[in-house]
C-alpha cells in the first residue's frame, strides 16, 4: 500500500468506533498539543504523525471523542514565528505537548516550566539543557533522543565499505542545530582510523549548501554525509540532488534520504519514536509526571540501501552490505 494512502486511511479509521486495548472512559475531552518541525505538507511529517496517531488510538485515545489535537506546524528559520507557534499552543490550555526537533522544545520551554512535553527526535537533550539527566528529567519536559554520538562510527565505515578510496568527507553542519558540534567531534577522534579527513561544510541555507556541496567536490576522492536538522530535512530534495551532481557518494542519518533517492541510510528508526511518544502521552494524562520518565535512546536502528542511487553514481554495494541492510530499495 503506498504511504498516502495508508496515512489518509489510517485518518479515516481513527473515527471508527473500534474496541481497542486501554479504551478511556468518556468523560471530558481531553487536549494535546503537537509543535512540529517540519511542514503539515511533507510527507515524512504526515507519516510521523500517523504513527503517533495510531499509538494513541492502540491506548484508546480517540480523536474527536475523547481527546483532541492542536497542531502547529514548521516555520524553518523564523524564530519569531516558532515563538508565536510555541505562545499560541500554550494558551490553548494542553494537558500536554509533543515536540519534534530541539528548534521547538526551547522555545516551548521558554513559555512554560509547568505543562508536560515529550519531544521525539532530540540528538542531545542535555546538552540542550532541556533536561537535567537521562535517567532524571525533572523539570517538565522527557522524550526520546534520535541518535547517540557513538554510532556515528557507523557512517564512516559504511562510506569506507561502499567506497574505499574515500580520504575526504564533507559533513554538513547546521549552525542552528546545537548538537552538531559534539556529534562532528565524536567523529573527527575516529576519522584517522579509516583514513579518513573530516571537512566540516557550512549549511545555514540552501545557498550556502549549494555553495559550500560544490566547492568541497572540486577536489576528488570526496564523500557525504548528512545529519538530521531540520534545516536538511526540509532542504533534502536538493542535497541529494548535490550529491548525485557532484558524484558524491552520501550517507544520510534518517531513511527517508534514502527512500527520496539517496544512496545509504543509517540512523535510529524515527517513526518507532512517534509511537512510543503516544505511550509517554498516554501515562502523563494518566497523572504521571514527566520528571519521572527516563529520556530514551533509540532501540532501533536501520540501514537501507539505495540500488538506484548506486548505479547512478557509478557504484557496487558488496554482497555482505546487502545481506545485512534491513530495505534495500530497487
Amino acid at each position: 500500500m503506498k504511504r498516502r494512502e495508508f496515512i489518509w486511511g489510517l485518518g479515516s479509521a481513527l473515527a471508527w468506533p473500534v474496541a481497542v486495548r486501554g479504551q478511556q472512559q468518556l468523560g471530558r475531552m481531553r487536549r494535546i498539543g503537537v509543535f512540529s518541525n517540519l511542514t503539515a505538507d511533507d510527507p515524512e511529517a504526515q507519516t510521523r504523525n500517523a504513527a503517533f496517531l495510531q499509538g494513541l488510538q492502540e491506548l484508546g485515545w480517540i480523536v474527536g471523542r475523547n481527546v483532541r489535537i492542536d497542531y502547529r506546524w514548521g516555520a524553518v528559520g523564523d524564530a519569531d514565528q516558532i515563538r508565536r507557534y510555541a505562545t499560541e499552543l500554550v494558551s490553548l490550555a494542553p494537558e500536554v505537548i509533543v515536540a519534534t526537533g530541539g528548534s521547538t522544545v526551547g522555545p516551548l520551554q521558554r513559555v512554560t516550566r509547568t505543562v508536560p512535553i515529550v519531544f521525539a527526535t532530540v540528538t542531545d537533550p542535555v546538552g540542550a539543557g532541556f533536561v537535567d539527566s537521562l535517567a532524571r528529567p525533572g523539570g517538565n519536559t522527557t522524550g526520546f533522543t534520535s541518535l547517540e554520538y557513538g554510532f556515528s562510527a557507523k557512517w564512516l565505515a559504511l562510506l569506507k565499505q561502499v567506497t574505499p578510496g574515500v580520504t575526504r568527507v564533507a559533513v554538513l553542519r547546521d549552525p542552528a542545530n546545537p548538537s552538531g558540534i559534539g556529534l562532528f567531534a565524536a567523529m573527527q577522534g575516529i576519522a584517522p582510523a579509516f583514513g579518513m579527513e573530516l571537512i566540516p561544510v557550512g549549511a545555514r541555507d540552501a545557498a550556502e549548501i549549494e555553495h559550500n556541496v560544490a566547492a568541497f567536490a572540486g577536489a576528488p576522492k570526496g564523500a557525504l554525509i548528512v545529519p538530521v536538522s531540520t534545516l536538511m530535512i526540509v532542504h533534502r530534495d536538493m542535497i541529494i540532488a548535490l550529491a548525485y551532481r557532484h558524484r558524491l557518494p552520501a550517507i544520510y542519518a534518517s531513511r527517508f534520504f534514502a527512500a527520496d533517492g539517496g544512496l545509504i541510510s543509517y540512523g535510529p528508526d524515527n517513526i518507532d519514536q512517534f509511537r512510543k511518544a503516544a505511550g509517554y502521552v498516554d501515562r502523563i494524562l494518566k497523572g504521571e509526571k514527566p520528571a519521572d520518565l527516563p529520556v530514551q535512546a533509540p532501540s532501533k536502528y536501520e540501514l537501507v540501501l539505495n540500488l538506484k542511487a548506486a548505479k547512478a553514481l557509478g557504484l557496487t554495494f558488496p554482497e555482505t552490505l546487502l545481506a545485512t541492510a534491513d530495505e534495500v530499495i530497487q
